[in-house]
């Protein structure tokens, strides 16, 4: 009886920092071979037919190498994206870089790294990924992933088309976060029409005290930043005022300030 111990990662790929190209490979045991994968080896190919004994804690896979992508689909939500994507199975993969691009008239300009989402090294069985861009200005955007293993070879999986982000339906301002301001805290607000937005502080007998915004803005989803390190805890008013396009916003919110 043979045994074959397997200690390597049987792999067809290009040199570090170069795409992976991937060849058809079959490998096949004899009857009465012992096959012991040790912890950590991995034997995968397209096709591998096994007529002997396995055993040992490494992995057997099958398939084109190294990371079977089942889905990658992005869902919107106003000026959020959320990508979601799984693998059928792993091989060596130490994550994923999410890179991002603005789609222009001249077309696709800007790839850059937003993040980075750790895999699974190697497993063969299905792994769920998810990751939320927020905030983002309108516009449309082209996504893709760059699975990256550990030695440092890469691939890329692109989404099948863009991502769009559409101006806001509404007027809107939102609650500042956090509430209390412990000094500082966030305020978004959006807009549907170009216009002259003013955002304006005011204290409890209603003497104004700050004036976060006061300027012409395009259509689109934005946040501004209340500072409240140069004035004393206590209950604060903050008030939009927004005139575009005949048309016109007033609201008007009340926020803690405790330090």
């Amino acid at each position: 009886m043979k045994t074959i111990v397997i200690l390597i990662f049987v792999l067809a790929v290009l040199p570090a920092m170069k795409t992976r190209a991937q060849t058809y490979s079959s490998i096949t045991y004899d009857a009465g071979t012992l096959i012991e994968v040790q912890s950590a080896a991995d034997v995968c190919a397209n096709d591998i037919f096994i007529n002997g004994t396995y055993s040992g804690t490494g992995t057997i896979c099958t398939g084109a190498l190294p990371v079977s992508l089942s889905s990658f689909t992005s869902g919107v939500n106003k000026r959020n994206v959320t990508l979601m994507w799984v693998t059928e199975w792993e091989l060596n993969n130490s994550g994923f870089e999410i890179e991002r691009a603005n789609v222009t008239l001249s077309g696709v300009e800007g790839w850059k790294t937003i993040s980075f989402i750790a895999g699974h090294g190697t497993s063969n069985v299905a792994n769920g990924y998810m990751y939320k861009d927020e905030k983002l200005k309108t516009g449309n955007y082209q996504y893709r992933l760059k699975q990256i293993d550990y030695n440092g070879n890469f691939e890329y999986f692109s989404l099948e088309s863009d991502v769009s982000i559409d101006p806001p339906g509404n007027f809107e301002i939102s609650q500042n976060y956090p509430n209390p301001s412990n000094p500082n805290s966030k305020i978004n607000f959006e807009m549907p029409v170009n216009g002259k937005v003013m955002i304006k502080v005011y204290d409890i007998t209603g003497r104004e005290v700050i004036t976060l915004l006061d300027e012409m803005r395009e259509a689109d989803y934005y946040t501004v930043e209340f500072n409240g390190s140069n004035i004393a805890s206590g209950i604060y008013f903050y008030r939009i005022v927004v005139t575009g396009e005949g048309k016109s916003f007033t609201k008007t919110l009340k926020m803690s300030l405790v330090k």
